[in-house]
């Protein structure tokens, strides 16, 4: 899928993937959102922990770049070669959370994260390097990774685990 270039693209990429992962989590009990798949240790709960974290991480930096701070990246005493290491740590915060809060800690922060979308111009969207942390990127790359690539990931991933046989979109 390519890149959004518009708000609206942006706006839109985000909530089609959240109810397409949506749409797939209801067909879990609530057994199943809080048992390890197949595939490894995490249970579809810890998927949506580990999008809602990383959700907080950008706005850590979104709002770090609002102060002139120019914040650790993608998280202090982490750097993006070690995020398997830093998933791991998140996996180890957040799973012993019960399913309802995690649930409610994810639809929040995609809530939260749609109206910051809202808010801005499309120009500080589309801005490149509007903040020091950015480097030469747009706020929307950062977005995007956040919610529509994110929430593809974990359906994607979710699917395979959960429904080996099945086909996407079905």
């Amino acid at each position: 899928m390519p890149r959004p270039t518009t708000k609206p693209q942006l706006l839109a990429e985000a909530q089609a993937e959240f109810d397409a992962l949506e749409l797939f989590l209801a067909t879990l009990t609530s057994d199943e959102m809080r048992q390890p798949t197949p595939a490894g240790e995490w249970a579809p709960k810890d998927y949506l922990a580990h999008l809602y974290e990383w959700q907080q991480m950008f706005f850590t930096w979104y709002e770090s770049g609002l102060r002139g701070e120019n914040p650790a990246i993608p998280a202090p005493g982490y750097k993006w070669n070690q995020l398997p290491a830093l998933n791991q740590a998140i996996y180890e915060r957040h799973r012993d959370l019960p399913l309802e809060e995690v649930l409610d800690k994810f639809r929040s922060s995609h809530a939260r994260t749609l109206a910051l979308i809202e808010s801005l111009p499309e120009a500080d969207l589309f801005t490149r390097g509007l903040y020091p942390w950015m480097n030469e990127n747009h706020l929307s790359a950062y977005i995007s990774a956040n919610t529509g690539s994110h929430y593809r990931w974990a359906l994607t991933d979710l699917r395979k685990a959960l429904h080996p046989t099945q086909k996407k979109g079905k």
